[in-house]
């Protein structure tokens, strides 16, 4: 029996619709199928999707460097300071300013301290010098009173009260009256204005003061005046 013309080989049905070009089911030439279709390419790294090029890749994060396709090829991204990194600079910056206002301080407070020693002292000399002054000008007046009680003219009465109450005084200001007989020559206390013969104590190798014609005094290490002295060298 003889098929319909357009039929299908054994088994098929009758052909619906158009061919389709290059169906190779199709009675016309050049028809495809399946196996005709372009293989369809995945998208990779260096393609454009929906317009934004993705072709470059942070090597730090591994994240896709977004561009818009402005920039020209292998050009670099423009870094913008975050919030993060302008803290961080203000922040260093506050710290630098902190310690240079620290030193400062610590340097105005050395020059107090200094300073502050130096008035002490200046203001120490002045007092000392001050003590002298008065003591030089009261040494004819101390020594005539040296002189009366060596005399015995003193007494027991006011005058012997009032010269006690004098060298409370210039105890209290720091005055010291020093030397007396038996004493070991001293030139840096003691003012040789007489060297004499005679007896020293028993033991004494060197020259020894053996009278005391004026007491010296001294006020702290210093001395005013040196004890003027008479003195004898061993035999």
């Amino acid at each position: 029996m003889t098929q319909p013309h357009g039929a299908h080989g054994h088994g098929a049905g009758p052909h619906h619709g158009p061919a389709h070009p290059g169906d190779r089911s199709s009675a016309e030439p050049g028809g495809f199928d399946e196996f005709d279709h372009a293989p369809v390419t995945q998208p990779t790294d260096d393609t454009v999707h929906d317009g934004i090029n993705t072709e470059r890749v942070n090597d730090a994060t591994g994240i896709p460097v977004v561009s818009d396709g402005t920039a020209g090829e292998g050009d670099g991204m423009e870094f913008v300071p975050g919030p993060e990194a302008t803290f961080g600079s203000q922040g260093s910056a506050d710290a630098v300013l902190a310690a240079e206002r620290l030193e400062d301080l610590r340097r105005l407070q050395a020059e107090y301290v200094n300073y502050k020693r130096r008035v002490d002292r200046d203001r120490s000399l002045a007092r000392d010098q001050g003590i002298s002054h008065v003591l030089e000008a009261m040494l004819p007046v101390l020594d005539e009173i040296h002189l009366a009680r060596e005399h015995g003219d003193l007494g027991e009465g006011a005058p012997a009260a009032i010269v006690d109450k004098l060298e409370a005084v210039l105890a209290r200001l720091g005055i010291e009256r020093f030397g007396s007989e038996g004493d070991e020559f001293d030139p840096n206390h003691h003012e040789a204005l007489m060297r004499i013969e005679a007896d020293l104590p028993e033991g004494a190798t060197t020259t020894t003061v053996v009278k005391v014609l004026q007491p010296g005094y001294r006020l702290g290490d210093r001395v005013v005046r040196a004890a003027r002295v008479a003195v004898a060298d061993p035999a």
